[in-house]
Parts: C-alpha cells; structure tokens; sequence
C-alpha cells in the first residue's frame, strides 16, 4: 500500500513536464492560427486594414507570450533528465527562434501603427472640415430661401389694412411685435431691406456658431480616439516586443551555452 502510494506521488511531478509542454504547444499554435485567421481577407496596402490587425495582434499578443513561456518552463524542468541533441533537432530552438521573430513583429508595429493612426486621423479631420463646408454650404441655401419667403410674407403683409393685421393678431398668426413691425414698414418700405440684411447675418452668425462648435467637437473626439489607440497599442506592441525577444533571446543564449 505505502509503495503504490509513493509511486502515485512520484508520477505526478514527472507529468507536470509533459503537461506544461502539451499546454504551452497547444496554447502557442491556437494563437498564431487565429493571429492568421482575423486579418482576413488580406488587404495589405489598406491602411484601416494595418490599423486594425495591428491592434488585433496586440490584444491577443499575450497569449502566445504565456503559451511559449509555459513550453519552455516544462523543457527547463525536464531538461536535466532529457538527451542530449542538436540545436536544430531541439524543440526549445523554435520555440525561441519563435518568440524572438514575434519581438520583432511587435518591434515593427510600433512604429507602423503611430504612422498609421497619424495619417488616419489626418484623413479623418480633412472628412470632418468637408462635411461641415458641406453643411455649411446647405444651410446657407436654406437661409436663402427663409429670407425670401421672409420678404413675400412682409409684402403681403404691406397691403393689409390695420383691420386685418388686429384680425391676424387676434388670431394669434401674428404678434402684437411683428403687426407693429409691419406699421413701421408701411410707414418706410425702405427699412424692410435692411431688417432682412440684419436676420440673414443673425442667423448666418449662428450658423457659423453652431457648425463651428460641431465640427470642434467631431475633431476632439478623433484626436481623443487616436490618442487612446496610439498609446494603447503602441505601449502594447513594445512591451510584448520586451517580453518576446527577452524570452527569445534569452533562450537562444543558454541553448548556445548548452
């Protein structure tokens, strides 16, 4: 009985080895399948397309990361018992050779993403400044065309007799204001040019006003938003680019050392 149980507990450690090798092979090959898997389909030349596989790599980068750390930690615990063997014949070489060729992935990236994002966000300002001259350019065509109707309004208003504007304000289709407006306007037809000069410039000001602080607004959120991903991703990619040739390297050495 006492010899199956220290049997028992003297296999145990010897499968921890084998399991951490299996778990890491396991957990390294399913994320370089799925880092292969998102970019699709290959658009290469499309910035959009960099930005976001880049990004993609970055989230998921630390899962490789662990996968060959674990490989490595159950060859490093059964090393003293294993045989000896070529470099190119031992599993740990690619497994270094791995992590270093990623480090430099990630060490690309980098740089690559920052212009990226820079370049986006100059497109997407550009994007922005158009759409708001566009609206812009709308608005005023529909100022135009409130001014004119403006205009016919106080000229019909011009031939009703005081009767009809106490009627209409009465009615409540005009205000005691705009019925002492028009008496003013009958009095100098010339003053209702420059009343319409002055609403036309009002709202054109607040026009300008309100399009102004959109297109603020729309730009702030861009340049917080690329902000955010340059320095998430960025900051990302260079730490796993640490981690990765640290790894990498540090395995080459003492492999070569072996």
């Amino acid at each position: 009985m006492t010899s199956k149980k220290l049997s028992s507990s003297r296999s145990i450690p010897n499968l921890i080895p084998q399991i951490l090798k299996i778990a890491g092979l396991v957990i390294t090959l399913a994320a370089l399948f799925d880092m292969l898997i998102i970019p699709m389909p290959y658009q290469i030349g499309d910035q959009q397309w960099q930005i976001d596989v880049i990004t993609s790599l970055v989230d998921r980068g630390i899962v490789p990361l662990v996968g060959i750390v674990l490989f490595l930690t159950g060859y490093g615990i059964a090393g003293m018992n294993g045989e000896s063997r070529s470099l190119w014949q031992d599993p740990r070489f690619w497994a270094c050779l791995l992590a270093s060729v990623l480090g430099l992935v990630y060490v690309l990236a980098f740089p690559l993403h920052l212009y990226n994002v820079g370049q986006a966000n100059k497109t997407a300002i550009e994007a922005v400044n158009e759409q708001a001259s566009q609206a812009e350019t709308e608005l005023n065509q529909r100022i135009q065309t409130e001014i004119e109707s403006r205009r016919q309004q106080i000229a019909q208003l011009l031939t009703a007799s005081e009767s009809q504007l106490n009627q209409l304000v009465q009615g409540g289709q005009l205000t005691q204001e705009q019925s002492n407006l028009v008496k003013q306007f009958k009095a100098d037809p010339s003053k209702v040019e420059p009343f319409l000069k002055k609403q036309e410039a009002d709202l054109q000001s607040q026009l300008k006003t309100e399009i102004g602080a959109s297109r603020e607004r729309a730009q702030d959120s861009r340049k917080t938003q690329d902000l955010k991903s340059g320095l998430r991703v960025g900051i990302g990619s260079l730490l796993l680019a640490i981690g990765f040739m640290t790894v990498g390297w540090a395995g080459l050495r003492n492999l070569r050392n072996i």
